[in-house]
C-alpha cells in the first residue's frame, strides 16, 4: 500500500530543524513519507539521518521581483506535481503565499497554512506599511481561500485579526500554542552563577530588541548593578534589519555586551543564564526561546506584544515590559538581579507553565490531529466526485 505523503515547504532548514522537526518525526512515525523542502545549509546530513527526504529549493528573501517570485511559485508547482503530496504544511508568511498559490495550481493536495507570528507589516503603522498590510492580507484570503485548507496560528491575537478581518473562516481556524519544547531537554535547572548574567539569545536583528538590550546595560553599568550582559545568536545578512558584525564586536570590545555567536548548545546556555530577556517589537508567534527559557526555570522580562504576553505573565514567571522602552528594560532587569528569591520563584512557575500548557507533546498532538481531520475531509471529498 502507497505511504501517505506531506510536504513541508519551510523557507530555512535550520528553523526547520529548530521548531518542526518533532511534528516531521511524529508523521514519519505514524507512517507518512515525509518530504521537506527548504533551503539548505548545514542540516543536510542530519534531516536525511532522520529519514526524511529533503529537496533543496531558494526561496527569495530579498530579492522579491515580480520575476523573481513568478519563478518561485513555479518552481513550487512542479514540485507539487512531481512529489503528488496528499498533505503540505506551509510554515511561516512567504511559504504560505506562495506554497498555497501552487497548491491551487497543481490541485488534489490539502493545505496547512501555519503562520509564526505575522511580523512588521502587521505592526508598523506608516503609511507604506499600512499600504503593504492591505496587499498581504489580500494574498492572504487568497491562501485560506480553499475547501481543504486549514490555518494553525500560534496565539488568540493573530487569530481573532483574521477571522475578524474575513481573511479565513473561523471554522478552519486552529490555534496551536508555539512549536513546543522538549521538557526533558530543557530541564529545570537551578542557577548557577554568582555573578547574575542576563542573556538575550535570538537572530541579531534590530527588531528583536537588540539595540534596547544595549542601552539597558549602558544603564546598568552606569548605576553600578553587577552583572553580565549576553547576546547570543547568528547575524542574519538577507534581512534589512540585521546588525552587521562590525557593531556587535564593537560593543563586545567595549565591554557593553558579550556577543558569543551562534550556540548549538542552548540547555546549557540557558543553565549559565540567571535571566533571559526578549525585549521584540516584531509580530511574533510565541517565541521559542521563551518557551525554553521557561521551561529551564529561568525568570523572563519581555515585551507586551502579541506572542510574548501568551508565555509570560506578568509578575508570575516574568516581567512585561512597553515595546522599545529600554528603561523600562534596565528598571526590570535591576530589580531581578537584586533579587534573587523572586527570579528563582518566577522560574518555577515558568516550569509549570511550559508543562501544563507548552509541551511537544501537546503541539504534536495537535498538529496531528489536524492532519487526520484534513485527510478525512479530503477523502469525502473525492467519495462525493465519485
Amino acid at each position: 500500500m502507497k505511504k501517505l505523503r506531506i510536504l513541508f515547504l519551510i523557507t530555512e532548514d535550520w528553523y526547520f530543524w529548530s521548531h518542526r522537526l518533532p511534528i516531521a518525526r511524529a508523521a514519519r512515525d505514524a507512517g507518512f513519507k515525509v518530504l521537506i523542502a527548504t533551503r539548505v545549509h548545514r542540516h543536510k546530513e542530519r534531516i536525511e539521518k532522520e529519514g526524511l527526504k529533503l529537496i533543496p529549493i531558494n526561496l527569495a528573501r530579498r530579492n522579491r521581483s515580480p520575476v523573481k517570485i513568478l519563478l518561485d511559485i513555479i518552481e513550487i508547482v512542479k514540485m507539487y506535481r512531481r512529489e503528488k503530496p496528499d498533505i503540505v504544511h506551509h510554515v511561516a508568511v512567504q511559504p504560505v503565499l506562495f506554497g498555497s498559490l501552487a497548491a491551487m495550481i497543481s490541485g488534489k493536495t490539502a493545505v496547512v497554512n501555519a503562520l509564526a507570528g505575522l511580523g512588521h507589516v502587521f505592526v508598523a503603522q506608516d503609511v507604506k506599511t499600512r499600504l503593504l498590510r492591505r496587499i498581504f492580507l489580500a494574498a492572504f484570503k487568497l491562501a485560506f481561500c480553499g475547501k481543504n485548507v486549514i490555518g494553525i496560528f500560534q496565539n488568540p491575537d493573530d487569530l481573532k485579526i483574521f477571522v475578524d478581518l474575513g481573511v479565513i473562516k473561523s471554522e478552519k481556524a486552529v490555534m496551536i500554542r508555539g512549536a513546543g519544547v522538549d521538557l526533558n531537554l530543557f530541564a529545570y535547572r537551578t542557577e548557577q552563577t554568582d555573578i547574575p548574567i542576563v542573556l538575550l539569545a535570538s537572530r541579531m536583528l534590530w527588531k528583536k530588541g537588540i539595540g534596547e538590550f544595549v542601552e539597558a546595560s549602558r544603564i546598568l553599568r552606569r548605576s553600578g548593578v553587577g552583572c553580565r550582559m549576553i547576546l547570543v545568536g547568528i547575524i542574519d545578512p538577507e534581512s534589512p534589519a540585521s546588525i552587521n558584525e562590525e557593531t556587535l564586536c564593537k560593543w563586545h570590545d567595549e565591554g557593553i555586551i558579550e556577543w558569543w555567536g551562534q550556540r548549538d548548545d542552548m540547555p546549557e546556555v540557558f543553565a549559565e543564564s540567571n535571566i533571559v530577556t526578549l525585549p521584540t517589537t516584531y509580530g511574533e508567534g510565541i517565541p521559542k526561546v521563551l518557551i525554553e527559557a521557561a521551561s529551564c526555570g529561568r525568570a523572563i522580562v519581555t515585551t507586551d506584544v502579541t506572542g510574548c504576553r501568551e508565555i509570560v505573565r506578568h509578575n508570575e514567571n516574568g516581567l512585561l515590559i512597553p515595546p522599545g522602552d529600554f528603561k523600562a528594560l534596565a528598571d526590570a532587569l535591576k530589580y531581578l538581579i537584586e533579587n534573587p528569591q523572586i527570579r528563582a520563584k518566577m522560574g518555577v512557575q515558568g516550569r509549570e507553565i511550559v508543562e501544563a500548557e507548552f509541551s511537544e507533546e501537546i503541539v504534536v498532538r495537535q498538529t496531528m490531529e489536524v492532519y487526520k481531520k484534513m485527510l478525512l475531509a479530503k477523502n469525502k471529498s473525492s467519495e462525493i466526485k465519485r
